[in-house]
Formats: structure tokens, C-alpha cells, sequence
């Protein structure tokens, strides 16, 4: 996620925040949105302020991670409304490709968010844990990142915020 955003942020001129769900203290523990912490009540904010939220989980049995859907859970309905998202995620096979088109497109489009085109689904022989591996992986990130630019540049109010939610 870290190598993405900060790709965003360069050609969109800002700096990118990311919000790594698996350090919120009391998400786990959550039960409605009013029990928020500190953290995840700013976590709350910056997701549902920013111009593009970059989204990225690993795979668990064909789905995103069970803490993402948590805190999916208490994310503001209105929120995300026309927001431009970028989905990726990671799994050990591609037979866990699908995950974005079968699980996060549809989850998005509930928030009435806009997913980008491409989505990236990246396997272990593809992903170091820092870097991409392979040219077919950097020519679906490169247009990844040019979708991400576009939309954001197309949308006159946007202030050009990228956010990146990771989930471990």
C-alpha cells in the first residue's frame, strides 16, 4: 500500500496518508461508531475526506480481511458517495483474483463510490512485500495509477488527497 500511495501522492503533487486499520487500538472492539477512539475516529474522518481512497487488503478465503469489512462497517453511508477508489488486494494464487471484481467493486458500489477500471490483484510471485516483481504487474500498476491521476484531475472539486486504507 505504502509503495502506492506514495506513487499518488508524487503525481498528484500531495502527500498521501495511509491508515493501517491493524494499528487502530479499539477497532476490534468497536460495536458502533460512537465507541471510536481517538485513532479510529480520525481514521473515520480522513477516509471520508479524502479525494481517493486507495483500498487494499489480502485475501482470506476468497474475501477481503474480516477486520477491512469491520471497519468498512462503520464508514458513513454518504461518505464515499462519487469518491474515485482504487482497489487492490493480495493473495498467495491468482484463483483469489476475483476478489476484486466479486467482493470489493460490489462493496463499493454500495457507498455509491466510483471503483477505478483496474484493479490490481497481486500474487506473491508478484509482490515482494516492497516492490513489484514482473513487467505484467508494473504495466497493471502504471495503469492503475493513471486511471487514479484522471479521475481525481477530471473532478474539479477535488483538493488532490489521496488515502490509502491497509489492511493487514
Amino acid at each position: 500500500m505504502q509503495f502506492a500511495t506514495e506513487r499518488l501522492g508524487r503525481e498528484l503533487g500531495t502527500r498521501a496518508q495511509v491508515v493501517d486499520i491493524a494499528r487502530l487500538p479499539q477497532l476490534g472492539l468497536m460495536r458502533s461508531r460512537e465507541a471510536a477512539g481517538r485513532e479510529e475516529a480520525a481514521a473515520f474522518a480522513a477516509v471520508e475526506a479524502a479525494d481517493l481512497l486507495v483500498i487494499g487488503s489480502p485475501v482470506y478465503k476468497g474475501s477481503y480481511s474480516g477486520l477491512f469489512k469491520h471497519f468498512i462497517d462503520f464508514v458513513d453511508y454518504g461518505g464515499l458517495v462519487g469518491k474515485p477508489v482504487a482497489l487492490l488486494a493480495t493473495g498467495g494464487s491468482e484463483r483469489h483474483a476475483l476478489v476484486i471484481e466479486h467482493q470489493l467493486r460490489p462493496l463499493f458500489a454500495f457507498f455509491q463510490a466510483q471503483p477505478l477500471g483496474t484493479g490490481l490483484f497481486l500474487t506473491e510471485r508478484e509482490w515482494s512485500g516492497t516492490a513489484l516483481i514482473g513487467e505484467p504487474a508494473e504495466q497493471r500498476f502504471e495503469r492503475l495509477v493513471h486511471e487514479a491521476v484522471s479521475a481525481v484531475r477530471h473532478d474539479a472539486h477535488s483538493l488532490a488527497h489521496p488515502l490509502a486504507i491497509a489492511a493487514e
